[in-house]
């Protein structure tokens, strides 16, 4: 007997339907089609012979159908296991340095897959539940800045900051618990301009909710922590007309909610002190009114 082929169920909502416009049957085709295609891409991530081609193809198509593809890449059975695989595939080459572009880019497109299934309502939850951030946690902490390492600490924080776009404090919760701060603060400390911005917006949206303000606030070390390090991001980024203001909007935002804590203040001594005379310097001032 052939062996079975594993099943995915598509929901009732995302299957097609006839248009009651003529001429529209081509489209409805095409649609099929290319929805039995997502369908064979995803089983294809189970067998190790056709993985990297589904992997390439699916990263491709992960934002033209977010709907249909994070509920399937999550309820087909063995495709998260053999997501996971990748992941892990490539944890001995983080601690020897020896990573190279073609294992970075394989496991960069899950997490793409991963970022598609974190940012749908209906598989966040069971993202988080099942701790799968946690298997991304090993790339933050890396400190190379390299193409290959940099490449997957960013792709990392992009799936976390799927996470946090939604305001969920059970997100919130999940990532203090996890101690995914120390974790960014690496970032904005050793990546490149897009993985600092990237990171001190999930910084920026953890402080926005009440829950992450209060436990960095709660501890002395870790508010001094962060305070410093935002204060001296400020103080060595060059502000110029046409320089990427993204970053230094999410550090003004950052302080601007460190401020409702009066310990923030009290806290940081010399080095805020010097990040405010800067804060008041003539390019500055134009920056901060758009904040």
């Amino acid at each position: 007997m052939a062996p079975l082929q594993p099943s995915v169920s598509v929901p009732p909502s995302i299957t097609a339907s006839p248009s009651p416009i003529g001429g529209g049957g081509a489209a409805v085709t095409q649609g099929v089609n290319d929805l039995a295609s997502v369908e064979q891409l995803v089983l294809d991530l189970c067998d190790p012979l056709l993985r990297e081609n589904a992997l390439v193809e699916l990263s491709k198509k992960s934002e033209m159908f977010q709907d249909i593809l994070a509920p399937l890449l999550w309820h087909s059975f063995g495709t998260i296991a053999s997501l996971l695989q990748e992941i892990l595939s490539i944890y001995d080459a983080l601690s020897t340095a020896n990573l190279s572009p073609g294992a970075s880019n394989r496991v960069c497109n899950v997490l793409a897959l991963f970022q598609c299934v974190a940012s749908h309502p209906e598989t966040r939850m069971l993202f988080l539940n099942a701790n799968i951030p946690c298997y991304l946690y090993p790339f933050l902490n890396t400190e190379s800045k390299t193409r290959p390492f940099e490449y997957l600490r960013l792709t990392s924080l992009g799936v976390i900051g799927a996470l946090v776009k939604v305001d969920d404090s059970k997100v919130i919760s999940f990532l203090l618990e996890t101690e995914i701060v120390p974790r960014c603060l690496r970032c904005m400390e050793v990546g490149s301009e897009l993985s600092k911005t990237v990171a001190t917006f999930i910084v920026q949206k953890i402080l926005l909710d009440n829950l992450g303000l209060c436990y960095l606030c709660a501890n002395p070390e870790r508010l001094f922590a962060v305070g410093t390090l935002l204060a001296y991001m400020v103080v060595s980024h060059p502000v110029q007309p046409s320089a990427p203001a993204r970053l230094l909007k999410h550090i003004i935002r950052c302080f601007h909610r460190l401020s409702d804590n009066p310990r923030m203040i009290l806290q940081q001594g010399a080095a805020s002190s010097n990040c405010y005379i800067k804060l008041q310097s003539g390019p500055w001032e134009e920056l901060l009114g758009q904040t």
